[in-house]
Protein backbone atom coordinates (compact mmCIF):
# COMPACT_ATOMS: atom_id res chain seq x y z
CA UNK A 1 0.00 0.00 0.00
CA UNK A 2 1.41 3.40 -0.88
CA UNK A 3 0.84 6.33 1.20
CA UNK A 4 -1.32 8.79 -0.36
CA UNK A 5 -3.84 6.02 -0.42
CA UNK A 6 -4.63 7.27 3.17
CA UNK A 7 -4.13 11.26 2.33
CA UNK A 8 -6.84 13.56 1.22
CA UNK A 9 -6.22 14.27 -2.77
CA UNK A 10 -6.89 18.05 -2.23
CA UNK A 11 -4.24 18.18 0.50
CA UNK A 12 -2.03 15.96 -1.61
CA UNK A 13 -2.81 17.86 -4.95
CA UNK A 14 -2.16 21.20 -2.52
CA UNK A 15 1.33 19.84 -1.52
CA UNK A 16 2.48 18.78 -4.69
CA UNK A 17 2.33 22.48 -6.19
CA UNK A 18 3.98 23.97 -2.96
CA UNK A 19 6.86 21.93 -3.82
CA UNK A 20 7.10 22.18 -7.66
CA UNK A 21 6.69 26.34 -6.97
CA UNK A 22 4.58 25.45 -10.64
CA UNK A 23 1.04 23.86 -12.15
CA UNK A 24 3.03 22.84 -15.12
CA UNK A 25 5.59 20.31 -13.07
CA UNK A 26 3.31 19.63 -9.96
CA UNK A 27 1.15 18.70 -13.20
CA UNK A 28 3.50 16.48 -14.73
CA UNK A 29 5.00 14.72 -11.16
CA UNK A 30 0.90 13.98 -10.52
CA UNK A 31 -0.15 12.86 -14.16
CA UNK A 32 -3.18 15.04 -13.40
CA UNK A 33 -4.06 17.95 -15.87
CA UNK A 34 -2.64 21.54 -14.58
CA UNK A 35 -6.71 22.86 -14.95
CA UNK A 36 -7.78 20.04 -12.93
CA UNK A 37 -5.08 20.80 -10.55
CA UNK A 38 -5.97 24.37 -10.50
CA UNK A 39 -9.82 24.19 -9.57
CA UNK A 40 -8.80 21.79 -6.62
CA UNK A 41 -6.46 24.88 -5.37
CA UNK A 42 -9.09 27.43 -6.20
CA UNK A 43 -11.43 25.29 -4.00
CA UNK A 44 -9.75 24.70 -1.30
CA UNK A 45 -9.07 28.76 -0.92
CA UNK A 46 -12.63 29.01 -1.23
CA UNK A 47 -13.48 26.94 1.67
CA UNK A 48 -10.65 28.53 4.16
CA UNK A 49 -11.39 32.33 3.11
CA UNK A 50 -7.96 33.24 2.33
CA UNK A 51 -5.29 32.86 -0.74
CA UNK A 52 -2.92 29.78 -0.41
CA UNK A 53 -0.38 30.90 -3.18
CA UNK A 54 0.86 34.39 -4.50
CA UNK A 55 0.27 33.56 -8.63
CA UNK A 56 3.46 35.35 -10.61
CA UNK A 57 4.65 34.96 -13.71
CA UNK A 58 7.62 32.47 -13.03
CA UNK A 59 5.49 30.01 -10.59
CA UNK A 60 3.50 29.83 -7.62
CA UNK A 61 4.52 31.12 -4.04
CA UNK A 62 2.66 30.07 -0.58
CA UNK A 63 1.34 32.56 1.37
CA UNK A 64 1.46 33.01 4.99
CA UNK A 65 -2.01 31.03 5.26
CA UNK A 66 -0.37 28.76 2.58
CA UNK A 67 2.57 28.01 4.91
CA UNK A 68 0.29 27.19 7.51
CA UNK A 69 -1.40 24.56 5.98
CA UNK A 70 2.15 23.37 4.36
CA UNK A 71 3.32 22.08 7.45
CA UNK A 72 -0.04 20.50 8.44
CA UNK A 73 0.18 18.34 4.96
CA UNK A 74 3.56 17.66 5.30
CA UNK A 75 2.98 16.14 8.72
CA UNK A 76 -0.51 14.22 7.38
CA UNK A 77 2.10 12.38 4.70
CA UNK A 78 4.42 11.99 7.55
CA UNK A 79 1.86 10.10 9.52
CA UNK A 80 0.35 8.00 6.76
CA UNK A 81 3.91 6.76 6.00
CA UNK A 82 4.14 5.51 10.20
CA UNK A 83 0.67 3.87 9.71
CA UNK A 84 2.39 2.02 6.97
CA UNK A 85 5.37 1.36 8.50
CA UNK A 86 3.56 0.08 12.09
CA UNK A 87 1.27 -2.34 9.77
CA UNK A 88 4.98 -3.74 7.86
CA UNK A 89 7.06 -3.71 11.26
CA UNK A 90 3.54 -6.84 11.88
CA UNK A 91 5.06 -8.74 9.26
CA UNK A 92 8.43 -8.39 10.72
CA UNK A 93 9.99 -5.63 9.06
CA UNK A 94 9.54 -7.27 5.58
CA UNK A 95 8.07 -4.19 4.14
CA UNK A 96 8.97 -0.41 4.27
CA UNK A 97 10.91 2.50 2.67
CA UNK A 98 13.85 4.36 4.88
CA UNK A 99 14.38 7.93 3.01
CA UNK A 100 18.13 9.46 3.13
CA UNK A 101 19.14 12.82 2.87
CA UNK A 102 23.23 12.71 3.29
CA UNK A 103 25.83 14.62 2.18
CA UNK A 104 28.76 13.41 0.07
CA UNK A 105 30.66 12.07 2.85
CA UNK A 106 28.72 9.56 3.74
CA UNK A 107 26.89 8.71 0.71
CA UNK A 108 30.33 7.15 -0.99
CA UNK A 109 31.04 4.52 1.22
CA UNK A 110 29.07 4.50 4.51
CA UNK A 111 25.60 4.67 3.88
CA UNK A 112 25.67 2.04 0.95
CA UNK A 113 27.33 -0.54 2.80
CA UNK A 114 25.00 0.32 6.14
CA UNK A 115 21.72 -0.20 3.28
CA UNK A 116 23.71 -3.97 2.46
CA UNK A 117 24.26 -4.96 6.21
CA UNK A 118 20.24 -3.93 7.11
CA UNK A 119 18.70 -6.08 4.03
CA UNK A 120 20.21 -9.04 5.02
CA UNK A 121 18.53 -8.92 8.36
CA UNK A 122 15.23 -6.91 6.68
CA UNK A 123 15.15 -7.87 2.60
CA UNK A 124 11.44 -6.12 1.90
CA UNK A 125 12.87 -2.72 3.21
CA UNK A 126 13.41 -0.39 0.12
CA UNK A 127 15.97 2.85 0.79
CA UNK A 128 15.88 6.24 -1.30
CA UNK A 129 18.78 8.17 -0.37
CA UNK A 130 20.00 11.31 -2.21
CA UNK A 131 23.12 13.14 -1.95
CA UNK A 132 22.98 16.76 -1.15
CA UNK A 133 25.02 19.68 -0.11
CA UNK A 134 25.49 20.14 3.69
CA UNK A 135 23.14 23.16 4.18
CA UNK A 136 20.31 20.95 1.71
CA UNK A 137 20.03 18.24 4.16
CA UNK A 138 18.70 19.65 7.25
CA UNK A 139 15.37 21.31 4.34
CA UNK A 140 15.28 17.89 3.01
CA UNK A 141 14.46 16.54 6.40
CA UNK A 142 12.23 19.61 7.13
CA UNK A 143 9.72 19.19 4.18
CA UNK A 144 9.91 15.71 4.68
CA UNK A 145 11.72 14.70 1.45
CA UNK A 146 13.38 12.46 3.69
CA UNK A 147 13.20 10.74 6.81
CA UNK A 148 16.76 10.92 8.08
CA UNK A 149 19.25 13.65 7.75
CA UNK A 150 22.91 12.70 7.68
CA UNK A 151 25.55 15.70 7.31
CA UNK A 152 28.23 17.77 9.40
CA UNK A 153 26.62 20.94 11.34
CA UNK A 154 28.17 24.00 12.96
CA UNK A 155 24.94 25.36 14.33
CA UNK A 156 21.24 24.14 15.28
CA UNK A 157 18.69 23.75 12.44
CA UNK A 158 14.70 25.40 12.53
CA UNK A 159 12.13 22.49 13.69
CA UNK A 160 15.37 19.57 13.22
CA UNK A 161 15.80 17.48 15.99
CA UNK A 162 19.82 15.66 16.55
CA UNK A 163 19.00 12.24 17.14
CA UNK A 164 22.82 11.51 17.27
CA UNK A 165 25.81 14.36 17.23
CA UNK A 166 29.77 13.06 17.53
CA UNK A 167 32.43 16.10 17.04
CA UNK A 168 33.93 15.43 13.32
CA UNK A 169 37.07 17.33 12.87
CA UNK A 170 38.83 18.35 9.32
CA UNK A 171 41.33 16.36 8.87
CA UNK A 172 43.99 16.70 6.96
CA UNK A 173 45.15 14.03 4.12
CA UNK A 174 48.24 13.52 3.02
CA UNK A 175 49.86 10.49 0.52
CA UNK A 176 51.99 7.46 2.23
CA UNK A 177 55.61 8.52 1.92
CA UNK A 178 54.96 12.31 1.87
CA UNK A 179 57.06 14.08 4.15
CA UNK A 180 54.28 15.13 6.60
CA UNK A 181 53.14 11.05 6.37
CA UNK A 182 54.61 10.51 9.35
CA UNK A 183 53.94 13.84 11.77
CA UNK A 184 51.58 13.69 14.53
CA UNK A 185 49.82 16.77 13.83
CA UNK A 186 50.35 19.54 10.85
CA UNK A 187 49.47 22.78 10.37
CA UNK A 188 47.72 24.71 7.56
CA UNK A 189 50.93 27.09 7.07
CA UNK A 190 52.98 23.08 6.84
CA UNK A 191 50.37 22.34 4.09
CA UNK A 192 50.50 25.41 2.09
CA UNK A 193 54.40 24.19 0.93
CA UNK A 194 52.29 21.51 -1.05
CA UNK A 195 50.10 20.92 -3.91
CA UNK A 196 46.87 21.19 -2.19
CA UNK A 197 43.23 19.75 -2.97
CA UNK A 198 40.13 21.94 -1.70
CA UNK A 199 36.57 22.03 -1.35
CA UNK A 200 34.84 25.36 -3.46
CA UNK A 201 34.21 28.09 -1.30
CA UNK A 202 30.84 27.84 -0.33
CA UNK A 203 31.03 24.83 1.23
CA UNK A 204 31.37 24.47 4.97
CA UNK A 205 34.94 22.66 4.81
CA UNK A 206 36.16 25.00 2.93
CA UNK A 207 34.50 28.30 5.49
CA UNK A 208 36.20 26.92 8.22
CA UNK A 209 39.45 26.70 5.98
CA UNK A 210 39.39 30.55 4.95
CA UNK A 211 38.38 31.69 8.59
CA UNK A 212 41.32 30.30 10.03
CA UNK A 213 43.62 31.37 7.37
CA UNK A 214 42.28 34.88 7.67
CA UNK A 215 43.11 34.92 10.93
CA UNK A 216 46.71 34.03 10.60
CA UNK A 217 47.07 36.19 7.41
CA UNK A 218 47.54 32.66 5.45
CA UNK A 219 46.98 32.41 1.80
CA UNK A 220 45.72 28.66 0.16
CA UNK A 221 46.23 28.12 -3.25
CA UNK A 222 44.82 24.97 -4.10
CA UNK A 223 46.04 22.80 -7.56
CA UNK A 224 42.70 21.21 -7.76
CA UNK A 225 39.32 22.24 -6.35
CA UNK A 226 36.18 20.02 -6.18
CA UNK A 227 33.17 19.77 -4.58
CA UNK A 228 32.98 15.84 -5.19
CA UNK A 229 35.20 13.87 -2.08
CA UNK A 230 36.39 10.72 -4.02
CA UNK A 231 37.71 13.70 -6.64
CA UNK A 232 39.96 14.88 -3.72
CA UNK A 233 40.39 11.24 -1.83
CA UNK A 234 41.46 10.17 -4.97
CA UNK A 235 44.02 12.92 -5.77
CA UNK A 236 45.84 12.72 -2.74
CA UNK A 237 46.14 8.48 -2.85
CA UNK A 238 47.50 8.71 -6.96
CA UNK A 239 50.33 10.95 -4.91
CA UNK A 240 48.75 14.69 -6.46
CA UNK A 241 49.04 16.65 -3.22
CA UNK A 242 47.63 16.84 -0.23
CA UNK A 243 43.84 17.56 0.56
CA UNK A 244 41.34 17.71 3.90
CA UNK A 245 38.30 15.61 4.64
CA UNK A 246 36.38 14.15 7.30
CA UNK A 247 37.51 11.05 9.24
CA UNK A 248 34.29 9.05 7.78
CA UNK A 249 34.97 10.04 3.94
CA UNK A 250 38.35 8.53 3.72
CA UNK A 251 38.28 6.17 6.47
CA UNK A 252 38.41 3.28 4.17
CA UNK A 253 41.58 4.35 2.19
CA UNK A 254 43.11 4.96 5.28
CA UNK A 255 42.70 1.15 6.16
CA UNK A 256 43.84 0.61 2.89
CA UNK A 257 46.94 2.57 3.21
CA UNK A 258 45.93 4.53 0.23
CA UNK A 259 45.98 7.38 1.90
CA UNK A 260 47.36 9.11 5.52
CA UNK A 261 44.75 11.03 7.72
CA UNK A 262 46.32 13.77 10.79
CA UNK A 263 44.68 15.92 13.22
CA UNK A 264 44.97 19.84 11.73
CA UNK A 265 46.55 21.76 14.42
CA UNK A 266 44.95 24.74 14.40
CA UNK A 267 42.34 26.56 16.51
CA UNK A 268 38.60 26.65 15.08
CA UNK A 269 38.98 22.86 12.30
CA UNK A 270 37.33 20.94 14.99
CA UNK A 271 34.58 23.09 15.33
CA UNK A 272 32.06 21.55 13.81
CA UNK A 273 29.63 18.15 14.81
CA UNK A 274 28.46 14.91 12.39
CA UNK A 275 24.54 14.94 13.15
CA UNK A 276 22.17 12.52 12.32
CA UNK A 277 19.00 14.09 11.56
CA UNK A 278 15.07 13.86 12.06
CA UNK A 279 11.76 15.86 12.22
CA UNK A 280 11.64 17.40 15.61
CA UNK A 281 8.06 16.18 17.16
CA UNK A 282 7.85 13.18 14.70
CA UNK A 283 7.54 9.81 15.64
CA UNK A 284 9.55 7.96 13.25
CA UNK A 285 8.11 4.75 11.26
CA UNK A 286 9.74 1.29 13.04
CA UNK A 287 11.64 0.57 9.78
CA UNK A 288 13.24 4.00 9.91
CA UNK A 289 13.64 4.05 13.88
CA UNK A 290 15.31 0.35 13.13
CA UNK A 291 18.12 1.72 10.65
CA UNK A 292 18.76 4.81 12.67
CA UNK A 293 19.60 2.77 15.70
CA UNK A 294 22.07 0.46 13.31
CA UNK A 295 23.45 3.80 11.93
CA UNK A 296 24.17 5.54 15.30
CA UNK A 297 25.82 2.34 15.83
CA UNK A 298 27.84 1.98 13.19
CA UNK A 299 29.13 5.77 12.99
CA UNK A 300 32.94 6.05 14.01
CA UNK A 301 34.25 7.07 17.06
CA UNK A 302 35.49 10.31 17.37
CA UNK A 303 38.50 10.82 16.28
Amino acid sequence: MRAHLLQDTTLRYFLEVARSGSLTEASSRLHVAASALSRQIAGLEAQLGTPLFERHPRGMVLTAAGEILAVHARRTVLDAERALGEIGALQGLRTGQVRLATSDAFANELVPRLCVEFQRTHTGIQFSVIALPTAQVPDAVRSGAADIGLCFSRSPHKDIEVAYRQTAPVLALVPPGHPLAGARSVTLAQMSAYPLALPPPETTVRQMIDIVCSRQGLQLSAVLISNHVKTVLNFVAHGGGLSVASEIAARHLVTAGAVVALPISDAGMDLRDLEVQTLAGRSLPVAVQAFMDLLKERLPQPW
